[in-house]
């Protein structure tokens, strides 16, 4: 089970350890609120990849083992238009903004459902808009087709993790959000207590973390785990 975040990571390297360790990945992606109730009712996975302070959560409660820990990298959030379109001035919080308060429409996730689209709930109070940005921010998580209103037009402003954007056909990245409000995610993987599959949930867990994966990671929008 995992966020969305690593997705397209995944996409790339799951192949590999397919290949080379003869272990079969099915994966379950869903926004993290979403995951949690699955895990809550009783769903079973070999293997957790999610932000670390959940993942410390699950430590406590003895669900995920300690042994079989790794973090997999820091995950900002971008700020994305569509492919050709002109680029907002997004460099500092102020002018972060005006940008939003100048634009037709914005998406990003549902507050409560995901960290960034929580952290972007907060945002918009923090800076003195929420009530003007209620009439046009779509809340819609990356995973359930966010990024693409951003590629097909319907939306002018897209605000997700760096690597829910990183290489979607149709858009362009403006840049992180500024300082201020930036928001970084470190995600990370264990292997659960109740696991099947143990020696191979681990397996998956070492093989993503390894150094010679790591280039696929930056590629993929995340940042050193350190």
């Amino acid at each position: 089970m995992s966020g969305g975040a690593p997705k397209e990571v995944f996409a790339q390297l799951a192949p590999r350890f397919e290949q080379q360790t003869g272990n079969k990945v099915i994966f379950v992606y869903d926004v993290l609120s979403a995951l949690r109730d699955k895990i809550a009712a009783g769903e079973r996975a070999d293997v957790l990849v999610m932000p670390v302070p959940m993942l410390d959560g699950y430590g406590k409660d003895g669900k995920v083992r300690a042994d079989s820990r790794a973090t997999f990298g820091v995950v900002g959030t971008s700020v994305v238009v569509k492919e050709g379109a002109s680029q907002p001035d997004i460099s500092t919080k102020e002018k972060f903004r005006a940008a939003m308060l100048s634009a037709r429409s914005v998406v990003h996730a549902t507050p409560g459902k995901t960290p960034s689209g929580t952290h972007m709930g907060k945002v918009m109070e923090q800076l003195g808009i929420a009530d003007e940005m209620a009439k046009k921010v779509v809340h819609r998580p990356a995973l359930d087709g966010g990024v693409q209103l951003v590629a097909e037009g319907r939306a002018e402003i897209g605000i997700y993790p760096a690597s829910e954007v990183a290489n979607v056909k149709g858009v362009a990245v403006v840049g992180p959000l500024p300082v201020g409000i930036d928001f970084d995610t470190l995600y990370g993987g264990a292997a659960t207590t109740d696991s099947a599959a143990n020696e191979a949930a681990m397996a998956f867990v070492r093989f993503m973390a390894a150094p010679e994966n790591r280039g696929i990671w930056k590629s993929g929008g995340f940042g050193p785990p350190g």
